[in-house]
């Protein structure tokens, strides 16, 4: 636990005085909209290019916040209740980039609870509404380095809860089982041709999902590897190369949700197979192709994993292998309509697409190799 972390329970909570009756509520709320969600789709994705390849997508954007981080918040206010960290009146703060503090922003008024978001100013009006719609409140900053600081001060202030997803959120979610996104993806393709995925893409953010997901493989002997796609501005991909490198001066990249300029504490890098570098002309190129494919636009994240999967689906093909690849739908494109689906805005950003598109077009139709 953080310093930050050990001042922020709210004062009701200190010394055991959390309310039993009110946790249990609290408990029981969260564990009743469990109950009311049905799992997330696995989408099959043919690829007529590559025989014997199949590419699937987690499509998390059916959580009833839009986005992968609705398990991750669910497990972060289940972890810090269970703990005793939060009561009755606490404000509930949080560092975040968008769509974990929409999922937050949920739990947070399901139970009762305010809540207030650490945000980049640049993060989009798009997820910036869709965190008001959730009842929470945004705090942006200039500088999105300094959210974590940003965060723990605001709730050291009003003696509230820094929630902190970066530093919990490999040690929220159970990996060994209890409804996680490994062990519903195994599930979900035990029908399948290729039941054992060859391959599971995932993003990193907080890098939850990643430890998770690598944990999950090796407690239940698969043998799936991880791959984790990263932007070229991230930390995460240096730092898997080099341990010692722990910080860049800046995460340059428009792909929101993942890289990040800091090794965050829940990125476990032991559990990662490989790392594939993406940059963002490349991601958005990759979202912009899946999301005519699949009929539903996608966001930038999503755009980053696919690309990585069709690195590795190539890199199969060549060496003649054959198989399935699970990657991950984080979220849906609504929430970039003004950003990565807004061409001016791309180009106002010099971020061109229209070469990388028609390459990944042709990839797919076994016309072309895949872009770099």
């Amino acid at each position: 636990m953080t310093d930050a972390t050990k001042v922020s329970p709210h004062p009701a909570c200190r010394s055991g005085a959390q309310p039993r009756d009110w946790l249990c509520t609290a408990v029981q709320r969260i564990e009743a909209d469990i109950n009311r969600s049905a799992d997330t789709h696995l989408i099959r994705v043919p690829l007529p290019a590559l025989p014997g390849i199949t590419l699937y997508l987690k499509d998390e954007s059916s959580h009833p916040t839009g986005s992968l981080k609705h398990r991750l918040a669910r497990s972060l206010f289940l972890y810090a209740l269970c703990n005793g960290w939060i009561g009755p009146q606490t404000l509930i703060v949080e560092a975040s980039s968008g769509s974990t503090a929409v999922s937050e922003a949920y739990f947070a008024r399901l139970i009762g609870l305010d809540f207030v978001a650490v945000m980049p100013r640049t993060t989009s009006p798009e997820k910036i509404a869709a965190i008001e719609f959730q009842g929470g409140r945004c705090h942006l900053v200039e500088d999105p380095k300094t959210v974590y600081g940003e965060a723990a001060e605001l709730a050291r202030k009003t003696g509230g809860f820094y929630i902190d997803q970066f530093t919990f959120a490999e040690r929220a979610t159970d990996w060994r089982g209890n409804n996680n996104i490994a062990e519903s993806i195994f599930s979900q393709m035990s029908q399948e041709p290729d039941p054992v995925p060859s391959w599971i893409v995932t993003g990193a953010g907080t890098g939850g999902t990643s430890a998770t997901i690598g944990r999950y493989i090796r407690y239940q002997r698969h043998s799936t590897r991880l791959c984790v796609a990263d932007p070229s501005g991230s930390v995460f991909h240096r730092h898997y190369e080099d341990r010692s490198v722990l910080e860049v001066e800046h995460c340059r990249s428009i792909i929101e949700g993942i890289g990040r300029p800091r090794v965050e504490p829940s990125f476990i890098p032991e559990v990662v197979d490989r790392m594939i570098t993406v940059s963002d002309a490349l991601s958005v190129a990759a979202m912009r192709v899946i999301s005519a494919m699949i009929g539903r636009r996608c966001g930038g994240s999503t755009g980053t994993s696919v690309y990585a999967a069709l690195r590795l689906a190539q890199e199969m093909a060549a060496a003649g292998e054959t198989g399935s690849i699970v990657s991950i739908l984080c979220d849906s494109g609504e929430r970039y309509a003004s950003t990565l689906y807004d061409d001016a805005w791309l180009a106002a950003r010099d971020i061109a697409i229209a070469n990388p598109m028609a390459q990944l077009e042709d990839f797919l139709q076994g016309r072309g190799d895949l872009p770099l």
